[in-house]
């Protein structure tokens, strides 16, 4: 007797070599059928993965479970894209990845970068005001282990599962900074991550800083905005430092506030088709001046390219992370959901930045004359 499941499986496995047979019959001789060369390494090539499956739970050394194994066939073929932004999400791990994009969750508070030369967690910077950042944690420490765990970047998912947990309990993190490891407790709370904040300064210039795009930014980001023309703003410093990107929608929208009627983006999927995301005639009609940094990615990129090359404004501090890729989120119906890079994008002067970044305007390298230095540049433009 064989079991339900792998009943299904053969069922499945008939229906499709009927209809590859079917669809692609060329000649049958007696009793055999003749098919396309492709066709039958396509076959070939499943068949050994439903014969492998037999065999390592025949001979695997302890009791193997059916859907592990099958989830790790999934990733696998994702594996094998080697793009570190694609990848295939357990129904566990899919919850987690919407809870990065709700604002809300409970864990230390980090942003994290999923490429990584040596293949440890890079953190993009803790998020302020979060235990990560009460910690000590900075911009640019590894992640050698979770809880005496090894992590990688591969399995970056899994680490942030591990380091997320019941607010209040705390997570033994080993980092490495300087060629150096030591370990840090982090506890565990509520993250409920405000991304916008702003302030006047010097009566007439507006500050605004963006730490995420996520669900909730452009709805903060409209309030604050509205805020700052009520009361006359001359000029604004956006400050997309350390900020890791997220949701193309939101990015559109606050570049829709700011930018006046233009190119946002384009981008170019596989087949070489082309979308332009274009912006209305509404914009903020002042200087402006985005400071970056290494930690400014993706939806971040985006935005400071749409305002330097449509130019209302300029880039000031160092050269940007360098993310010219686009991935589509979708969730199956079974509740688990992959992320796949489906297209590259380039700024509206055709440039792709992918690895290479965005170089600003004026360069400067000191974090604390970067804010300085762009208010020195909206005076100039205000005279």
């Amino acid at each position: 007797m064989i079991s339900k499941k792998k009943a299904i499986i053969y069922s499945i496995v008939l229906v499709v070599v009927t209809a590859m047979i079917t669809s692609t019959l060329q000649i049958t001789v007696g009793n055999k059928v003749v098919m396309s060369r492709d066709m039958y390494e396509s076959y070939a090539k499943y068949n050994k993965l439903v014969g492998l499956e037999g065999l390592v739970k025949k001979d695997f050394y302890k009791k193997t479970s059916e859907n592990k194994l099958v989830d790790g066939a999934i990733k696998g073929l994702f594996s094998g894209l080697e793009d570190p932004y694609s990848q295939y999400y357990t129904k566990a791990e899919f919850e987690r990845l919407k809870e990065q994009t709700s604002g809300a969750y409970v864990g230390i508070g980090i942003y994290i970068s999923p490429t990584s030369d040596d293949n440890l967690i890079t953190i993009i910077a803790p998020i302020e005001g979060s235990p990560a950042e009460k910690s000590g944690i900075k911009a640019g420490d590894k992640i050698v282990k979770v809880n005496n765990k090894t992590v990688t970047a591969k399995k970056s998912d899994e680490a942030i599962g591990m380091m997320k947990g019941k607010a209040g309990t705390e997570v033994n993190l080993t980092l490495k900074r300087d060629n150096k490891e030591f370990d840090v407790k982090v506890k565990r709370e509520e993250i409920v991550s405000k991304s916008v904040e702003s302030k006047v300064i010097d009566e007439n210039i507006g500050y605004i800083k963006i730490t995420s795009f996520n669900e909730n930014t452009y709805r903060e980001f409209k309030e604050v905005i509205d805020n700052l023309k009520e009361k006359q703003i001359k000029g604004l410093a956006l400050d997309l430092r350390d900020n890791p990107g997220g949701l193309l929608d939101v990015c559109k929208e606050i570049a829709d506030e700011l930018i006046g009627e233009g190119t946002i983006v384009y981008t170019k999927d596989n087949k070489g088709n082309t979308e332009y995301l274009k912006s209305n005639k509404q914009k903020l009609g002042v200087p402006i001046a985005i400071l970056i940094n290494g930690g400014s990615a993706s939806a971040s990129e985006i935005l400071t390219a749409a305002i330097v090359d449509n130019k209302e404004g300029v880039a000031i501090g160092t050269t940007t992370f360098g993310k010219g890729l686009v991935q589509s989120v979708r969730e199956l119906k079974d509740g688990t959901g992959y992320k796949l890079t489906t297209a590259q994008y380039f700024t509206p002067n055709g440039d792709y930045i992918n690895g290479k970044g965005i170089k600003p305007n004026i360069e400067q390298k000191d974090e604390e004359k970067q804010l300085n230095t762009a208010i020195d540049w909206i005076k100039e433009q205000i005279k």
